[in-house]
């Protein structure tokens, strides 16, 4: 891969940033497509995170960030302008630096997912769905998904008030009934998206009790590893549909490149993803 005074650098910001997958994605797709830029992995302690963006923004050939957890709440408060579900949510996974040297944020989390479902035939609406986590990710799915005509979203979080904060924000607007719920129960819910860091480590517990879901229930699981994770085993096990966060990923691509300005290649991968898939099945 060429690197030279030309190259266009971007970084994708962590705190860890080991379970990152977007460099070995979309570096492979920018030598495919004779762009001259790389994606390079950053780790950036939350403590550090507003010098770093300012500093590796103010470089002329560093236009942008991707972003991941934690950094992707605190982006908000350093952009002059989000886009409309970036606002909603209160999170963006994407900053670029504007012409005037203004920063844009914006939130591609949700509506990958948002389109991945479509991709595996769970289309949501008239569906009970259940969203664990209300982090960066799991507030930018909640907020993709309210503005499909959903049976009901619920929502968890560990932290109750926060829950109940995202709800009621939701809640306005949405097309359909938005909820908190105390506990994580998947009893009743057609679909349950796992938005949590549990399963980052192979020996973390499952964040819901399985045998609680209905047969023929399916579930969702964020996280991207290069294994079955505790809660996509339990599934396997049980005979519960279950997706990794693979395809969430593979749907945010085109908007990612168009974001930062690469519309021909975003144009290419929107009409054929396969290319996408492929890279990903390469590093899963």
């Amino acid at each position: 891969m060429l690197i030279d005074g030309h190259t266009q650098v971007f970084f994708v910001l962590g705190h860890p940033v080991t379970q990152v997958r977007a460099p070995e994605v979309f570096n492979p797709l920018f030598q495919a497509h004779g762009v001259n830029a790389v994606l390079l992995p950053a780790e950036v302690a939350p403590e550090r995170f507003e010098g770093f963006v300012r500093s590796a923004l103010s470089a002329a050939n560093v236009p942008g960030l991707w972003l991941t957890i934690p950094h992707k709440t605190p982006a908000v408060a350093l952009s002059q302008h989000v886009d409309r579900l970036g606002r909603r949510a209160g999170a963006v996974n994407a900053l670029r630096r504007e012409p005037d040297g203004s920063l844009r944020g914006a939130l591609f989390d949700g509506l990958g997912l948002s389109k991945s479902l479509d991709h595996f035939g769970l289309a949501p609406e008239g569906r009970r769905v259940l969203v664990l986590g209300l982090g960066g990710a799991g507030t930018a799915v909640a907020t993709s998904l309210a503005e499909r005509r959903l049976g009901e979203l619920a929502l968890w979080d560990r932290d109750l008030a926060h829950t109940q904060r995202i709800a009621a924000r939701l809640a306005e607007g949405a097309a359909g009934p938005v909820c908190a719920v105390a506990t994580p129960d998947a009893s009743g819910f057609d679909l349950v998206v796992h938005c949590t860091s549990l399963g980052l480590n192979r020996d973390d517990p499952l964040p819901f009790d399985v045998a609680a879901l209905a047969p023929g229930a399916a579930v969702v699981d964020i996280l991207m590893k290069p294994y079955a994770t505790p809660l996509q085993q339990a599934c396997e096990k049980r005979g519960i549909t279950v997706h990794p966060g693979f395809e969430m990923l593979t749907q945010q691509v085109p908007e990612y490149l168009r974001f930062f300005g690469f519309e021909a290649m975003a144009d290419a991968l929107a009409a054929d993803l396969t290319p996408v898939r492929q890279a990903l099945q390469r590093v899963a």
